[in-house]
């Protein structure tokens, strides 16, 4: 039986918004701030990095920043970094690593014995969960997983060992999709304490506004009639910005209207623009580099429809759940996505989404096209993803479900 205690939580990350706005790790600050609001007291143990705009406390998180580079180049650790293009290390990587785990490790331990820690809560079980386990104690571990923590560790054997050492420890493991999930248990994690724990959206950040939607059109030239496909994400395979490119270059000669715009930054930010000129569309992409996540919000809600195109990248390598699906969703803008990774867990075609098969430009195309001949149709979709992310995704609702995953990890810790 689970109890509600009041706990201090030592959140041990290697990705946070390092600024308001930042699009870096946008998933584990609302459950920093949700846990928060609950009444838990809540540190957070990060990397630092040359961008990090964070005073010393916001409401009930406080953050606890580790240097570990002594050159600016190095600073690779965390922050969507380490990968290049999501499939392969940076060679920077190698050598920042061991110093920016010693420091974790040093600084962790010093906010654990500072403040009383009565929890760790690590997100990514390599680097996040093996820190926790190094540095806990008897303390009890929640360990989150969001996708590319699992993919390093399927493809490197040490990785893998140290991910299977942090899971035996672990006292509880949440997975954003079932899919992580399944992934979890195929790399030790126990199945009596792993859960699949979808992520939230902020719903009233996130939602439909014709005022918005006008004045984000007009601040770029496009007016009421512009057909307006939206997508964001980083420039990298797993996000499969490249079939829909494809799919508008497809739609492109009868649809004079259309326009896709494209948020986020990568290193495939060259090719896809070389890619968009060989398909005849390069006067057709508005590309919008890293914008803050406020502006995200207002794309959402000027769009006509969002495209989530992920793929299963060949070096297999895929999203858990993006942040990104759950707000086009909220907004109440049709979306057009893939059911790769997690997305099949709140994209049911034709019902909250139109559902194409990975990879598939021409399937692209003509969802795209078949929502933008028929607004009634969309409307109904995005109606119907809105309601259900207000009633099921709220981070106000992942929050509590932290709560439990804390008390029954004590529980857990209190019975080794």
């Amino acid at each position: 039986m689970t109890t509600t205690r009041r706990h201090t939580v030592v959140l041990i990350t290697t990705s946070y918004p390092r600024f308001p706005g930042d699009l870096t790790g946008t998933a584990v600050e609302p459950i920093a701030h949700g846990v928060a609001a609950r009444g838990h007291a809540v540190h957070v143990v990060a990397p630092w990095h040359p961008l990090v705009r964070r005073p010393d406390r916001e409401g009930g998180v406080r953050f606890h920043f580790y240097r570990y580079a002594p050159l600016r180049s190095l600073n690779v650790f965390g922050y969507a970094g380490a990968l290049r293009a999501d499939v392969s290390m940076r060679p920077a990587a190698y050598a920042a690593a061991p110093l920016a785990l010693v420091a974790a490790h040093r600084l962790a331990r010093r906010v654990i014995r500072a403040h009383g820690a009565t929890v760790l809560h690590a997100h990514w079980v390599i680097p996040g969960g093996a820190t926790a386990a190094a540095v806990a104690g008897r303390l009890p571990i929640v360990v989150s997983l969001h996708g590319s923590d699992l993919f390093v560790a399927e493809r490197n054997r040490l990785v893998r060992l140290a991910a299977r050492a942090a899971f035996r420890r672990a006292d509880r493991v949440t997975a954003c999709s079932a899919e992580l999930h399944r992934r979890a248990l195929a790399l030790g994690a126990d199945d009596a304490r792993t859960e699949t724990l979808l992520h939230g959206v902020d719903v009233d950040r996130f939602a439909p506004d014709r005022d918005v939607r006008r004045r984000v059109r007009a601040a770029h030239g496009l007016g009421d009639a512009a057909e307006i496909v939206f997508a964001v994400g980083r420039l990298v395979r797993k996000k499969g910005f490249e079939y829909l490119v494809d799919a508008v270059a497809r739609l492109a000669p009868r649809r004079p209207a259309l326009r896709l715009v494209l948020a986020g930054s990568g290193d495939l930010d060259d090719e896809l623009r070389a890619r968009a000129a060989d398909g005849g569309i390069a006067g057709r992409v508005t590309w919008l580099g890293a914008i803050p996540h406020d502006a995200v919000a207002g794309w959402l809600a000027a769009a006509d429809v969002a495209a989530a195109p992920s793929v299963v990248d060949d070096a297999g390598n895929v999203d858990g759940l993006p942040n990104t699906i759950l707000e086009a969703l909220a907004t109440g803008t049709p979306v057009v996505a893939t059911h790769a990774g997690g997305i099949a867990s709140v994209a049911v075609d034709r019902e909250t989404a139109l559902v194409v098969p990975e990879r598939d430009a021409a399937g692209l195309a003509a969802a795209l096209e078949a929502l933008l001949n028929d607004p009634a149709l969309g409307a109904a979709i995005g109606r119907a993803a809105r309601e259900r992310m207000r009633t099921e995704h709220t981070w106000e609702r992942v929050a509590k479900r932290f709560e439990t995953a804390y008390a029954l990890a004590a529980e857990h810790a209190r019975a080794r």
